[in-house]
């Protein structure tokens, strides 16, 4: 396949957000170095990473002017130096945390890219290597849950948190949910027992009720903020868990003293690219309960929300917002 010299790509031009992401239309396409795979993007996952990184959030995060976007699928058409497979004209799904994807062309580690599922198509591919991973590491390698017990699942309308409510079902789980109002059915839809409003003042009431003032076993966190004090009032004293994988409502704080004398519990972080790194071995484990979960037919294709390129903006401050539901996607 003819490769051109440029593309249409979202460059961010400064860390003031998403008002300075901007459509161009000669961004040199890049070239596969030693280890990488060249990769014709048709889709592009938007997550809250990508706004994370436009505001200079993101540790390590990429410098302005970069090409930004993280996830991306399409078809290789190029390999690096020393890459043997994936082939080219396969259709794969990876992520680069130094951004690119929201481009006609990206390039990718040929190592850690994932095969689109046969049957599924590129847009329906995304979420493999960021959503689902994350929800399921959350849950079982690092939350550890059982059946039977309660899981809180935050931001529940998401794409990971669509995830984390289908993978607590599957594992026996009772599963609260939080979501504002109008995104109600749709986490009812996706199995949650219970679902509470994620803007009530008094959240943390609000789950103790549900569960008789037990409290829960498990808390998928991800907002941070107010949210994250709740979650550690309502997990259960000594053997709750909290798995902090986001913090798209603010940062939040605990001290040695709260976890002796107010907040008993044990509070866990996840970073699903340090975990890849640091503990490869646990990151395969995950990786390997995902493939029997396609396998067996519990993950299904997804269905994302679809922006043109050039709505890339939109988008960003749509996810910023909390007004989507679901996985969002850019299409080149």
């Amino acid at each position: 396949m003819s490769v051109p010299p440029t593309m249409r790509a979202l460059r961010q031009a400064s860390l003031d957000g998403p008002r300075d992401l901007h459509l161009v239309t000669d961004a040199p396409v890049p070239r596969p170095g030693p280890g990488e795979v060249l990769v014709r993007v048709t889709a592009a996952g938007v997550n809250f990473v990508d706004v994370s990184q436009a505001r200079g959030a993101f540790p390590g995060g990429p410098r302005p002017p970069y090409v930004a976007g993280m996830e991306g699928a399409g078809e290789i058409v190029a390999l690096g130096e020393g890459v043997t497979g994936p082939e080219p004209g396969t259709h794969v799904v990876g992520t680069n945390i130094a951004g690119g994807a929201f481009a006609e062309y990206m390039v990718l580690a040929a190592p850690a890219v994932l095969p689109v599922p046969p049957g599924w198509t590129d847009e329906q591919a995304l979420g493999l290597v960021v959503n689902w991973p994350t929800a399921l590491a959350a849950l079982t390698t690092l939350g550890g849950v059982t059946p039977g017990e309660t899981v809180l699942v935050h931001a529940a309308a998401g794409g990971t948190g669509q995830a984390a409510v289908r993978l607590a079902r599957h594992h026996g789980a009772t599963v609260v949910a939080t979501a504002s109002p109008e995104k109600h059915e749709v986490v009812r839809a996706l199995g949650a027992d219970h679902v509470v409003d994620s803007r009530d003042p008094d959240l943390a009431a609000a789950v103790l009720r549900l569960t008789d003032g037990a409290g829960v076993d498990l808390v998928l966190e991800s907002v941070g903020g107010a949210t994250f004090d709740a979650s550690l009032a309502v997990a259960k004293r000594v053997t709750g868990r909290v798995v902090v994988y986001g913090l798209a409502g603010g940062e939040a704080t605990i001290t040695n003293w709260d976890l002796v004398y107010r907040h008993q519990v044990h509070v866990i972080g996840l970073n699903i690219g340090t975990l890849v790194q640091a503990a490869p071995r646990l990151f395969g484990e995950v990786m390997g309960r995902l493939f029997e979960l396609l396998a067996t037919g519990v993950i299904t294709p997804g269905l994302p929300t679809a922006y043109e390129l050039a709505d890339g903006p939109k988008a960003f401050a749509e996810l910023e917002a909390r007004t989507t539901v679901g996985k969002l996607a850019l299409l080149p």
